[in-house]
């Protein structure tokens, strides 16, 4: 192939990566959704394929309901829903599976076309392969999340639901990092170049701001948004009580609602102090290309994460404004790794 020609066929396999992303991305809002109007546990069964078809009659609904009513949450939680009710939470973790299918389909099916069509750079394949191989997984672990909710009490393991959750964002970031390769591909003077200022910084921040979605995934998990609406004390105090009062004292960031919210607000403190700083050096190193406007556009980001997560707590966490800090967090990910993208291969 001429360069014009791998040129183009880079932008093509790039934007099908971005859109697959930007699915990927609807699907991990959809999963907040879904587990923020307790809807998680209403599919009772795991079918990869049939699964895909939703109840169509009302014999069949009946019977996916009387399924539903066998199992604890119904028995505990909702005793008494009627059929109407259950429809409702029905579709939520309908359409998140269905979503899931999808993206499947809408990554295998091109996939398959470009590797036909020679159109895939040498040595990207694999690294495609093993992201499929990922999205395999990661159905297989959204199911047995939702097995850890199936029993007598009827709430998902925050550990099962922080490893689903951080699994989806680790696919998305491989995901934009492999198109932003095949969008900015560096000159040929550039690959054996020493590595630019702040990268490696970058590239700390980048592993900082996901493991804060991570603690994001615990809050979620053990329901911590909801123990203490005021900001930027916690009840009346900075620092309440009860912090790490367990035994043992360390499964408390784990486990305890207090603990876990705490750590969750001062890790957002250290990322607002390190992402600022790093922003500002880089800004004021006078590095050039996409190097500026992406640590502009990532201190955008960081604002107005910063503005979802303290009017979310002092909401009290309604369903809309936790999803929109959810996707917050993934919009500042994305900067952050365009930003470290732009350092890496400027």
């Amino acid at each position: 192939m001429t360069p014009t020609e791998n040129r183009q066929y880079d932008r093509q396999v790039a934007s099908w990566l971005l859109f697959c992303a930007a699915v990927l991305l609807g699907m991990i809002l959809l999963g907040g959704v879904t587990r923020l109007t307790n809807s998680g546990l209403s599919i009772v069964e795991w079918k990869p394929l049939l699964g895909a078809i939703p109840p169509l009659s009302d014999q069949a609904w009946q019977e996916t309901f009387d399924k539903y009513r066998q199992f604890p949450e119904y028995q505990k939680v909702n005793r008494g829903m009627s059929l109407d009710g259950f429809k409702s939470i029905f579709m939520y973790e309908y359409l998140h599976r269905l979503l899931g299918r999808l993206i499947g389909v809408l990554f295998l099916l091109p996939l398959l076309y470009f590797a036909w069509r020679g159109r895939i750079r040498q040595g990207l394949m694999p690294k495609l392969v093993v992201l499929f191989f990922l999205g395999g997984c990661q159905g297989l672990l959204g199911w047995f999340m939702v097995k850890s909710g199936l029993v007598d009490n009827p709430r998902v393991s925050q550990y099962r639901l922080t490893a689903h959750l951080g699994l989806a964002v680790a696919i998305y970031a491989y995901m934009l990092w492999l198109a932003f390769d095949l969008l900015f591909r560096p000159a040929a003077t550039m690959i054996s170049a020493a590595p630019r200022p702040y990268g490696r910084a970058s590239r700390v921040l980048v592993g900082l701001v996901y493991l804060m979605i991570l603690s994001g995934g615990l809050v979620a998990g053990t329901r911590a948004g909801f123990a203490y609406s005021t900001w930027p004390l916690m009840g009346d105090s900075f620092i309440p009580r009860g912090l790490y009062a367990g035994t043992p004292a360390w499964l408390d960031m784990f486990e305890d609602i207090t603990t876990v919210q705490f750590n969750h607000r001062m890790f957002a403190y250290l990322l607002v102090v390190l992402i600022s700083l790093f922003a500002l050096l880089v800004y004021r190193s006078g590095a050039g290309g996409r190097v500026r406007p992406a640590v502009i556009t990532l201190m955008l980001a960081l604002a107005v994460q910063v503005v979802l997560g303290i009017s979310t707590l002092l909401l009290h966490v309604p369903v809309a404004l936790a999803a929109a800090h959810q996707g917050g967090a993934m919009l500042l990910l994305s900067a952050m790794l365009f930003a470290s993208h732009a350092l890496a291969r400027q």
